[in-house]
């Protein structure tokens, strides 16, 4: 297909969540599915560990809708994928190249794709913090359904549990004291200074890489979006960390500010001492709270 390389909107202001673009290409895919090719895009396409955005584009001056169901990046074109609500031949003929579209990202998913993703990079300092910084960063996943980090190398299956709680409460423990994230497309020379002095080898000689500095630790490239504060990735539990085959996975969550709380006074009423298994209190008690809230409206609505 004849056309140019999408410009990416979120590479240079990653918390923009509405755009302007313009349509360069709109037809059926092999697949069969609808698929819009823009001159930019705020959207995120799945990649880096990182799932795509979701959310709509619409035509200016126009009640049509197309819904973003999944972004995908090839040759450095991006294909949004979805349908048209209440899809005729006419309204299909409106998305026609030249057209001016309004891109709306939608912000909860974004949001927690961000906070999951720093919260990945973070744990690859807290790493070297827990005396683990013998072992090499290797792909991450940062989906909602089971996120985790690799790294190249092991850890002693003896030393598994207490790692993993000293993890969480180094990760826990930045994300209180908060700091800037940033990214940057930047020069090589000082993409690599930035980086402790070398770039991955699947970073071209002479390209421009992007590259995310979390806090005062060093950066890494990354493609992805992320929060602007360590403090807005909120709570981390540390689920289980896993050796195999020289390599080691660290499995994390998320959790919302209600869950911080929530966790804090349920800490501070069993003690210093207290065994809490994180995230299964964070759950059930964030969903105790929720069938509450869900209760009591339910009687204002019977009222």
């Amino acid at each position: 297909m004849d056309v140019s390389p999408t410009k990416l909107d979120y590479y240079e202001d990653m918390f923009k969540l509405q755009s302007k673009a313009t349509i360069l290409s709109y037809f059926k895919g092999d697949d069969g599915r609808q698929a819009l090719i823009l001159d930019r895009t705020v959207f995120h396409p799945q990649g880096g560990g990182q799932p795509a955005d979701t959310g709509l584009i619409a035509i200016a001056d126009s009640e049509l809708k197309f819904v973003v169901q999944d972004v995908r990046s090839k040759d450095g074109v991006v294909f949004h994928y979805g349908f048209i609500e209440n899809s005729t031949e006419e309204s299909d003929s409106k998305f026609e190249k030249g057209k001016e579209v309004l891109l709306y990202v939608d912000e909860s998913r974004r949001k927690l794709n961000s906070r999951l993703h720093s919260a990945g990079h973070l744990l690859d300092a807290c790493m070297q913090n827990v005396g683990l910084g013998h072992l090499e960063p290797g792909k991450g996943y940062h989906f909602p359904n089971g996120p985790f980090v690799e790294y190249k190398g092991t850890v002693p299956q003896a030393e598994l549990q207490n790692k993993q709680k000293e993890l969480e409460l180094d990760i826990n423990a930045l994300i209180s004291r908060g700091g800037k994230v940033s990214a940057a497309i930047l020069p090589y020379e000082e993409a690599a200074e930035m980086c402790g002095g070398s770039l991955p080898d699947y970073i071209p000689k002479g390209s421009t890489p992007r590259i995310l500095k979390i806090g005062n630790y060093p950066g890494c490239p990354c493609g992805g979006t992320h929060v602007s504060d360590i403090s807005d990735i909120i709570i981390v539990t540390v689920t289980q960390i896993r050796t195999k085959k020289g390599l080691t996975k660290v499995f994390y969550n998320v959790g919302s500010r209600l869950c911080k709380v929530i966790l804090l006074i349920w800490s501070c009423y069993l003690g210093e001492n207290g065994d809490i298994d994180m995230e299964t209190e964070c759950d059930e008690k964030c969903k105790n709270g929720q069938d509450k809230r869900l209760k009591f409206a339910q009687m204002k609505k019977d009222k």
